[in-house]
């Protein structure tokens, strides 16, 4: 079958790298795809925000399965374009997507389903939401409530943090996304990531991660996209994630469908967990990116078979078929991310570095130039390693991070700590 993945990151890479390993795969399109993509399948330049021209690319290149990567499609509407043109999908329609894309609709939908969550407020202006700050206390929680790319999430732990954040946000620092504002409670407890998929019906956990979202050691500085990620989470023991379904996840997907937007792609449980009771963060309508680099190295070819069973409504009998291993994934990002950082440096070392099973280097912000790697992005590497323990996963991915030669980026030498 000829499949079209839409994306250009390291979790498009992953992707890419895990349907490849199945047989079924006859021909595999990125859309736009990185350099890293380009060495393993062809790249092609459209534009997947804008539904019709990937459906005219899809029936010119006699696509056969289209998987949607990052949210923006998905909120653009370009699964239910490609659905009409009698396409088959993976990835939610617009309507469905609005879980990702309004943090207010999230909270609107777990309150009509009784999914505990954080206590919140919403705003469309800043003078109220200061006062509502000044009124609560810190530490708080500041939410942009559109896409943001990851970004527009402030764990504010002092009221001038967070007063700062609203000033941001209704400036303008994210666009449209802050437009209205969520302020929720801080909630404590350690967070984690448990990934099911859904196709309208049956809901099918296929694995957990854990997600380093700052940008230094020991969790510290300002959020990123996330420096890195393990699986599993020892967090999200069997317990918790049976807790997670029953109470979170399965509930939030029989009001989705009873609305009228039954949901069918991946969805993403951002879990915040204390004292064995999990209450949701977020969802994210996509596979976490670095997460998705952790699932696809500890999933392999069985990868594609879910995602067409989720996208054909069979997941009633589909099975995850687990190996009792684990895999880290490290980025590698520019200096100066998650703030201003140069593009255009050159990358080395790269060609040295095992590819297999057990090791792999996910391209994520990076171009081919002149026969060289250059970086283009803040986050730009993952590099990526499966191991029999976490520890030996973690000692493989950083033997491979010491062998590339790039002065220009930087990494967290801590990836895994909490479960270390």
């Amino acid at each position: 079958m000829n499949i079209l993945i839409l994306g250009s990151g390291g979790r498009e890479h992953a992707l890419a790298w895990a349907v490849l390993q199945n047989p079924k795969c006859d021909k595999l399109i990125v859309a736009p795809g990185n350099a890293g993509i380009a060495q393993i399948a062809d790249c092609a330049d459209i534009d997947i925000l804008d539904g019709d021209v990937v459906a005219q690319f899809a029936a010119e290149n006699a696509v056969d399965f289209v998987i949607v990567g990052p949210e923006a499609p998905l909120a653009a509407g370009v699964a239910d374009r490609c659905r009409a043109a009698g396409l088959s999908v993976f990835g939610p329609s617009a309507a469905a997507a609005r879980l990702e894309a309004s943090k207010s609709f999230t909270k609107a939908i777990c309150d009509a389903s009784n999914a505990p969550t954080a206590a919140y407020a919403r705003f469309d202006s800043a003078d109220p939401a200061r006062a509502y700050i000044r009124q609560q206390g810190a530490p708080i929680v500041v939410k942009a409530d559109g896409l943001a790319a990851g970004k527009g999430v402030i764990v504010a732990m002092t009221e001038d943090e967070a007063l700062a954040a609203i000033d941001d946000m209704f400036g303008g620092e994210f666009g449209a996304a802050g437009a209205e504002v969520l302020i929720e409670e801080f909630m404590e407890g350690e967070e984690g990531s448990l990934f099911v998929l859904v196709d309208g019906e049956t809901v099918l956990p296929i694995g957990t991660a854990q997600d380093h979202k700052r940008v230094g050691e020991g969790d510290t500085g300002p959020n990123t996209g996330g420096m890195g990620a393990y699986s599993p989470a020892p967090v999200l023991s069997d317990a918790v994630v049976d807790t997670a379904m029953s109470e979170i996840v399965k509930p939030t997907m029989a009001e989705m469908a009873r609305q009228g937007m039954p949901y069918q792609g991946v969805l993403y449980v951002g879990l915040m967990i204390k004292d064995g009771q999990p209450r949701l963060v977020e969802y994210n309508v996509r596979f976490g990116d670095p997460e998705c680099q952790v699932l696809m190295l500890r999933l392999g070819a069985q990868a594609l078979d879910l995602m067409q069973a989720t996208a054909e409504g069979r997941l009633a009998e589909a099975q995850v078929s687990w190996a009792n291993d684990h895999a880290i994934t490290v980025v590698m990002a520019a200096n100066g991310y998650p703030g201003a950082y140069e593009k255009g440096s050159v990358i080395k070392g790269l060609d040295g570095l095992p590819e297999n099973s057990m090791n792999v280097v996910f391209h994520a912000g990076t171009t081919g130039k002149d026969g060289q790697i250059t970086a283009t992005g803040g986050r730009v590497l993952n590099v990526t390693a499966r191991g029999a323990t976490l520890s030996e996963a973690r000692d493989r991915a950083y033997a491979m991070v010491d062998q590339i030669d790039w002065p220009d980026g930087f990494c967290r030498r801590d990836i895994g700590w909490r479960a270390l």
